[in-house]
Formats: C-alpha cells, structure tokens, sequence
C-alpha cells in the first residue's frame, strides 16, 4: 500500500540535491556504502492516509511518516543506515510583488500568479527535525540550504499536527464533551427581527454583528437583498480575506447579473491567500463586475461595503465597516465587530473613500471617517493629546485600546506623555506590544493585558473620554506602523448612544477577565490575574449571553403584528 508509492532517492553526482517544497514532510538518511557516506531521501506520498489504524479495541494508529522511518532501512539494501529523522522545511513567504519586474503583457493577476509560482522555490528559513540521533543530518542540510544553527529547531512532537483534527470522527459524543469545546453556532444578531428586511432595519437604526457570536449571515442577506432591489444602484466593497466557498462572492456576482454596478477592490496581496483572491477576481469579472487590485506599494485591508440606493426622495446609502474580514468560516473563530449604518454622513465618507481608491488618491480627506495612511495615524493622536489636555486640567479622562498589536513609535510616544499627564490608559494587546507599561516617570499609567482563549482575539476598538462623552471607534488597524503609514485601513465611529453603550459593557467585561487575560509587566514577562469568586472568562461570558439574547424565529402573523405595532407606537428608541 505504502511501499509503491515511494520515491527515495540516493543524492550524487547522477542525482542532484532535490527541490524540497514548503511545509512538506520528509524523510532524512546519512547512509554509508563501504567507507563513503552519501544522503538519502524520502518524500512522504500526497495519496496515502497520513494516519494508519490499527486494528483492536480502542483507536490506535501509526503515523505513515513512522512507518517509512521505521522501515526505510530496506529501500537501501546496499547502504547501512548511519543516521535517520523526519525532517520539514519552511520556505520564505515574504515575496514583494512590486519588486519584481513586470512583462510588458502583463496585467497584475497575471504578475501575481507568477509570483505566487516563485514562492515555491524561496529560500529556505527554517528546518525541523523531529527525534534525537540526526547530528550529520544536521550538518548536512544546513550546509546544503545555508540554514543557521540558530534556524534548525528540534521537536519530540510530529512535525505537522493537522492531523489530530481528523480524529474527532473517531471520538464519540461522550468523550468529545470532555475533551473539546462544546459546539457553538453564531446566532442570529438580537437586534435584528427574523423574517424581516435587513435593509429596513438598519435604515430605522444602527445595527452592529460582533464575531464570532453573532452570525454573518445578516451581512449576507443584505447584499442578497441589495442585489434584488430596484432602488440598489450599486455595491462598492474592499475584499481582503475570503472563505474557500464564499457566498458573498455568489450575491455580488448576482448583483452584477441584476443590473447593478458592482465594484470590488480586491487585495491580491494577502499573504497566503494570494491563489484563492485571484480565482475570485475571475469569477467576478466573468459575471460582470468591475474589479481593482489594489494600491501600488499599499495593501488594502480595510473592510468597508458601501450600497449606494435611489428612491423617489434621492441617494441614500447603506454602509458597512468592520474589524475583520469577509470570510465566513473565520467569523465563526475571530472575534471582530462589524457597523451597519444608514448614516448619510458615514455613507458620503464612504463614497469618498471609494472614489479616492479607483483614482489612486491616498491623500483623500474624510469628515468622519479615520483613513490610513492619510489621517489615521493623526486622528488617533489628536485624540490622546485631547485626553492629556483633560487630565491637565483635572476632568475626567481616560483612554482604551484593544488590537492585535502595538508597535507605531509615534503613538507609543504620545500614550507615554498621556501617562505621564496622568490619563489612566488600558492597552488590550493580544500580540506584539512594544511599550512596557508601569515604568515611573514614563508609562506608570499604562496597563498592558492580552486575552488568548477559544476565539482569535481580533477586534480594533479605539475608544477616547469616560461615560457618556466616550468617542469610540472599530478599525481594521492595528497600531502598527505597516497599518498606520503603509497599508489602506479605515476606522468608523461609533455615533449611535445604544451601540456605543454596547461596547463600553463588552469593554467593562473583557477588564475583568481573570481566566484567559495576562497581565504584561514592567520587565516584560507575563503573569496571570489573581482568581476572584466571580471569576470572569471573557468570550464564554459573550458567548452564553448571545445563546440567552438569539431571537426566535417569528411567524408570518408575529411579523405582522410588529409591523403594525411600528406604524401605530413609531419608532422605538
């Protein structure tokens, strides 16, 4: 079954060294034939099941890459078998397209499928090995692909653990709620009213999903809607990120279909899913949408979905602007936050924004809106300074800030002078932070968490004052220098008193969790929070409320009766 398959190969003057993909497993000899020494290798098959059941009672396997070690000693009668690991190698990602050389044929996509092909033969960063006895193996290979000692990492564990995802079918029902997370489907959002238009509900009030507990499938329907209504004039998003099978693509494509002008901003970019991005492109411009690649020398990551409408009152627009992207099966794993908003004067920033990327203006300037690299960077500090003047001043004052990571020299300089003013400053900074909180004279104001749980901490959230005058913003950017300076990212504020009430709780919750938060220390290090008896877990707290606050389905006649109860009572507040 297995030995058919395999292809070892004896390296020597007849057999050069061969091409050894990216994150394939492999199998490393040093082999002896009398007194000279040569180097073998085994590719793991791609058609054979990587694990091997046994039979018997219980789930026993073998992994196939133990097998062939184990064995491999008889594909090489003629040799005595010196030295024998797994091995894996990791290759250089880090391609710039607009560093190499366009063909004067060429249009972008077709540059970045080169380049994608390119990446496949980049220089070797990294190599694994897995097991104890493989000095030459190591000696050998790093010479062989100029890998440093301090590149070459050692591993008892398998090389690739993808496979332990598949073991859940072998698990029953029983033993999978001991050892896995119980299975959460993202609900309905609770602002939202089953059975009714999306599009009339977000035009009576803001509405804001927050991933992964409530469900993308509301931002779904509205497009699905927009693309069947006569008053939807056109459709305008910047795509970043998509799922494998991404049914946002199928409502844009059917809004192209309808008559709609259809504009997508699609990031070729996106390192690793370059492929997925550029098979999307095609299928919508096949249905008749008008595509753009981007910004050269500048990633588009914002996530901005403008619906321009027309009715017998004129333009209006719908707008959506989130943290994350539009991927369903990661907003089923991230946590992001995601604006809807019949707001005109979001929806004209929008508009602007739009207009400015198909002219290639980075300069464009925005009333509402913070737009990198133009003005968020200066937007974020005029608000830090507005809190340092407050504390100056003796009012009340204070700032949060929730991202992924910190690392703009020009806004940790600023949040140092807010401490040192006196600003109570609470940085929620899942990775990378490169300020060092409760340092006197610089940063004693300055507390540092990180929550790591179930879901992929991914919200930005920007929020400025106390109370009520608390000015809040959800952004796709860190405050990173790449974003700030060198990327597309957009920042939205939070207008409507209700949502920004919202995020002040879920912020107020994720300050008290005590179970998945870390606490950065002046030296640097981590340590957990004491235990309390009202011990709080952040995401399960979120995560067992939107299964309390999931609407129920409505009947055709409960439908009615709320529209009727709008109509006779008006708009609640």
């Amino acid at each position: 079954m297995i030995l058919p398959v395999l292809s070892p190969i004896v390296i020597g003057k007849q057999h050069p060294f061969p091409h050894i993909p990216n994150k394939v497993l492999q199998i490393g000899l040093i082999l002896k034939k009398k007194e000279k020494i040569s180097f073998g290798i085994i590719g793991l098959p791609k058609d054979v099941e990587r694990m091997i059941f046994l039979s018997g009672e219980g789930r026993r396997y073998v992994l196939l890459e133990d097998i062939i070690l184990y064995f491999c000693d008889e594909l090489f009668e003629n040799y005595t078998v010196e030295e024998k690991a797994v091995l894996c190698i990791t290759r250089s990602a880090d391609i710039n397209p607009d560093d190499e050389i366009y063909e004067s044929t060429d249009d972008y996509r077709t540059h970045m499928k080169k380049i994608i092909k390119m990446r496949a033969r980049l220089k070797p960063v990294r190599l694994e090995i897995e097991g104890n006895r493989h000095k030459e193996i190591k000696k050998y290979l790093s010479e062989r692909l100029n890998i440093s000692e301090q590149d070459i990492f050692k591993s008892q564990a398998p090389l690739d653990l993808k496979y332990v995802y598949k073991l859940t079918d072998k698990v029953s029902k029983e033993e999978r709620k001991n050892g896995c997370y119980r299975p959460f489907v993202p609900a309905l959002n609770r602002d939202f009213i089953p059975g009714v238009s999306v599009t009339k509900q977000i035009l009576e009030e803001d509405k804001l999903l927050s991933f992964p507990f409530d469900s993308m499938d509301t931002f779904i329907e509205l497009l699905k809607e927009s693309a069947k209504d006569k008053e939807t004039l056109s459709i305008k998003i910047t795509i970043y990120r998509l799922a494998r099978q991404a049914r946002i693509v199928k409502y844009l494509c059917e809004a192209a279909e309808n008559g709609k002008e259809v504009l997508v901003l699609m990031e070729l970019r996106a390192r690793f899913d370059e492929e997925n991005n550029i098979n999307y492109s095609e299928i919508l411009e096949e249905a008749g949408c008008k595509v753009m690649y981007g910004m050269e020398d500048y990633k588009v990551h914002s996530k901005v979905c403008l619906i321009t409408k027309k009715n017998s009152r004129g333009i209006y627009y719908i707008t959506q602007i989130g943290t994350g992207n539009y991927n369903e099966s990661t907003s089923k794993l991230y946590t992001d936050l995601s604006l809807m908003t019949a707001s005109e004067e979001i929806g004209h920033d929008a508009s602007v924004f739009f207009h400015n990327m198909a002219t290639f203006n980075l300069q464009g300037t925005y009333k509402h809106l913070l737009v990198a690299p133009s003005s968020l960077q200066d937007g974020i500090i005029k608000r830090i300074e507005r809190e340092k003047m407050k504390a100056e001043s003796f009012q009340p004052c204070g700032i949060f800030m929730k991202m992924n990571s910190l690392t703009d020299r020009k806004i940790i300089d600023e949040l140092s002078k807010a401490s040192n003013a006196g600003v109570p400053i609470f940085l929620l900074i899942r990775g990378i932070c490169c300020i060092r909180p409760g340092i006197p004279g610089k940063t004693e104001n300055i507390r540092v968490e990180s929550i790591v749980g179930r879901f992929l901490e991914h919200s930005r959230i920007y929020a400025f004052g106390v109370g009520d005058d608390t000015e809040i913003y959800i952004s796709s950017a860190d405050m990173m220098t790449r974003n700030t300076r060198r990327r597309v990212e957009v920042a939205a504020p939070i207008y409507d008193p209700r949502l920004k009430q919202r995020i002040l709780k879920m912020i107020n919750v994720m300050k008290q969790d005590n179970i998945q938060a870390q606490v950065l220390l002046a030296n640097g290090e981590y340590t957990t929070k004491k235990k309390r008896e009202d011990n709080m877990n952040s995401q399960i707290h979120f995560l067992n409320k939107a299964k309390r606050l999931a609407p129920k389905e409505k009947t055709q006649k409960q439908n009615l009766f709320y529209q009727v109860k709008g109509i006779f009572f008006g708009k609640k507040n």
